[in-house]
């Protein structure tokens, strides 16, 4: 009896010491699930900030980025028009019509720099409800000499922001200012423009960033001044801070998430868990234990798939929300009919298009990134950003292409390119310019279809310094250009057969809407590709030209002989006559005119030969384009520098007082090189 109570006290020493044995282990191994989903949930509100902050952050970038573009182009533009300042408030106007965030745009100039305008001239477009309305602002209550986005500008060749300020004289709000130095032909810096911002839509914005329930967003200026937070904001002891700054304005964003609301649910889970792991004891151990260990690598594996999808599902947006994909895009326009499509082989690809208005021309792109995946995306953003910036300012097919043609192959270190098309529609009389980068050939469609003659050109980014060639077309009403990327007429159905383009071609049959015809060739392309998975990307824009009733034109060919100049006088008086102008502009413009084809008959021939030059009036609504055209050697007027007319004549060394005429009359002057002829276009506005 004594050996069997014996054997029974150490039974049960040895199953009480096993069963604290095991419900230790239990216990560690609730603690270490505990930890290890802590640090998941933490990692994953780090990834939620993270991912919320950076698409708010590039929704700001690409604004204010946008605003200071716009700031420095228009800056460089009113510097040309120092002689007029009575063009000022148009341009601001036009600047603000394409810019909806804009409330105000002003330019202040230097003390008594118009000596009859007095100590301040500063003229302010403001948006109104009805439209914009110009004011005068510069006086002694309102010197804005001491304001800090007038002394800071001066001093910053870049721009400066200022601090959130009360606008107690315009927009009785709150705004944040964007202002440059605007210099003169002398490169002195002679005023200051500006644009306000006001602060609702930052609200709006930051009120969307909200990765958990209770979390919340704020921004906050360089000197600690709030620029957005939610109506009601948490206070509470322990949170989780995420901060980032914006681009060039020194703004700070920051997301705050409650502690309890990340960890709260893993709290009572790990307590029951802990529960039933006791419960459990030895016949569980095991089992949990190998569970545990599958469970963390599942969740390490999830974690994972689940950041890279996240990432890719972001970068997708962005991406997407770079090009323009709402159509119409023009609505109020009747003499465009325009669509496009893109469709990624992977989450995010490399192709590309793009197109905006400006000053009645269409300009447009398209592109291919060679390979895919996400560094295809990035050179595609690159593309896209360069494009946008360059054709804001210039109106060459050819220069925007040897622009970012230059730009990308300074960076290239990838060894990437992109094929590239592209072109300038003239909105009044359809003729279309254009630049080959080693893209497909667009086809067009009149009363026939045939593939659009192209130089093939090297593509972007493959050597600096390249020369691209420029071609030009005319379009008539109800003409179109259908542009595409390789994915299409290489799409490989499931026996390894090519689209092509006679399949393409015949897919774009007969008169339709842009929208139709896209219909047609993606319904064409899925019926061919049937079941087999898109090998590359796919991009496609239809442009259909819609324009009835064409800008009205008037040619005039002189011979390269002096005495033919007084031609131009009766060109000029017919024109006069059908456009109602007065005779002091009908004057001015005969003088550029004849400065502009003077200087052809004289130095675009060698002595001794016969030579043409074809002067082309276009007359549009608002304004009155002429085009001088010649088949001589090359020469670009507009590189010439400015004659100082400040000096004495004697002084004056020969040449540029003609070109300085023609600047000085017109509104805007452009040369181009274009099919082996030299292309002056001077506009007017009127």
């Amino acid at each position: 009896m004594a050996i069997t109570d014996t054997f029974k006290r150490l039974y049960a020493r040895q199953g009480l010491a096993m069963l604290l044995t095991a419900g230790l282990l239990l216990e560690a191994t609730a603690l270490i699930q505990y930890h290890f989903s802590k640090q998941g949930l933490r990692d994953e509100a780090d990834r939620r900030a993270q991912s919320e902050m950076t698409v708010a952050r590039l929704r700001i970038e690409n604004t204010t980025l946008s605003v200071e573009n716009d700031a420095r182009s228009l800056s460089r533009a009113l510097s040309e028009k120092l002689y007029t300042p009575e063009q000022f408030a148009p341009l601001i106007q036009r600047l603000m019509e394409n810019n909806e965030v804009l409330v105000n745009g002003f330019i202040a100039m230097e003390p008594d720099y118009y000596r009859w305008e007095g100590r301040w001239f500063e003229p302010v477009v403001s948006r109104r409800d009805n439209g914009f309305e110009t004011i005068r602002l510069g006086s002694a209550e309102h010197d804005y000499f001491n304001t800090d986005w007038y002394r800071f500008a001066m001093d910053n060749e870049d721009g400066y922001w200022s601090e959130p300020y009360f606008d107690a004289d315009v927009t009785q709000d709150m705004v944040v200012t964007f202002s440059v130095p605007v210099k003169d032909t002398q490169g002195r810096k002679v005023g200051v423009f500006g644009v306000d911002v006001e602060l609702t839509w930052l609200d709006k914005l930051i009120e969307s960033v909200q990765p958990y329930q209770d979390a919340y967003g704020t921004l906050v200026s360089r000197g600690g001044m709030l620029l957005g937070a939610p109506a009601e904001t948490l206070t509470v002891d322990r949170t989780l801070r995420y901060e980032t700054l914006i681009g060039r304005t020194g703004w700070k964003m920051s997301v705050v998430i409650p502690e309890d609301e990340i960890y709260g649910g893993i709290k009572r889970v790990g307590l029951i868990v802990t529960l039933l792991q006791l419960l459990g004891l030895l016949l569980l151990i095991l089992i949990i234990w190998r569970s545990a260990r599958e469970q963390m690598k599942l969740e390490e594996a999830q974690a994972g798939k689940e950041k890279m999808e996240n990432e890719l599902h972001i970068a997708r947006e962005i991406q997407m929300s770079m090009i323009p994909k709402i159509f119409p895009p023009f609505p109020e326009r009747h003499d465009l009919d325009l669509n496009a499509v893109i469709v990624p082989a992977k989450e995010v690809g490399g192709d590309l298009y793009d197109f905006f208005i400006r000053d009645e021309q269409l300009f447009f792109c398209i592109g291919d990134v060679s390979g895919k995946g996400v560094p295809a995306s990035l050179v595609m953003a690159v593309s896209r950003s360069l494009f946008r910036t360059v054709a804001g300012h210039e109106t060459s097919p050819s220069r925007i292409v040897t622009s970012m043609n230059d730009a990308m192959a300074e960076i290239n270190e990838s060894s990437m390119f992109v094929t590239f098309f592209c072109g300038v529609l003239d909105m009044a009389s359809g003729h279309m310019r254009y630049c080959n980068a080693g893209h497909n050939a667009p086809v067009m469609l009149t009363d026939a279809k045939r593939m659009l003659p192209v130089e093939s050109n090297l593509p972007l980014g493959v050597m600096a310094g390249f020369t691209f060639s420029e071609q030009e077309t005319d379009l008539s009403y109800d003409d179109a250009i259908f542009l595409y990327t390789d994915g299409l007429t290489e799409a490989e159905n499931s026996a390894k057969e090519l689209f092509g383009e006679e399949r393409m071609k015949a897919a774009l049959s007969g008169r339709k809407s842009a929208a139709d015809h896209m219909q047609a060739i993606k319904q064409s392309v899925h019926e061919f590709v049937g079941d087999a998975p898109q090998s590359d990307d796919l991009t496609m824009l239809f442009i259909h030209f819609m324009n009835e009733n064409p800008s009205t034109d008037r040619h005039l060919v002189l011979h390269n002989n002096i005495q033919q100049i007084p031609q131009l006088a009766d060109f000029i008086e017919t024109i006069a006559v059908e456009k109602n102008l007065d005779q002091a502009l009908a004057m001015n413009l005969n003088l550029a005119l004849e400065e502009a084809v003077t200087n052809v008959i004289m130095y675009a021939y060698p002595d001794g030969a016969d030579g043409l030059v074809d002067i082309e009036a276009i007359l549009r609504e608002g304004s009155l384009e002429f085009v001088v055209s010649d088949s001589g050697r090359p020469f670009d007027p507009t590189a010439r520098p400015e004659a100082d007319v400040t000096l004495q004549a004697e002084d004056r060394p020969i040449g540029g007082l003609g070109i300085f005429l023609v600047r000085h009359i017109m509104d805007k002057v452009d040369y181009a090189r274009i099919n082996g002829k030299n292309v002056l276009t001077m506009t007017k506005f009127i």
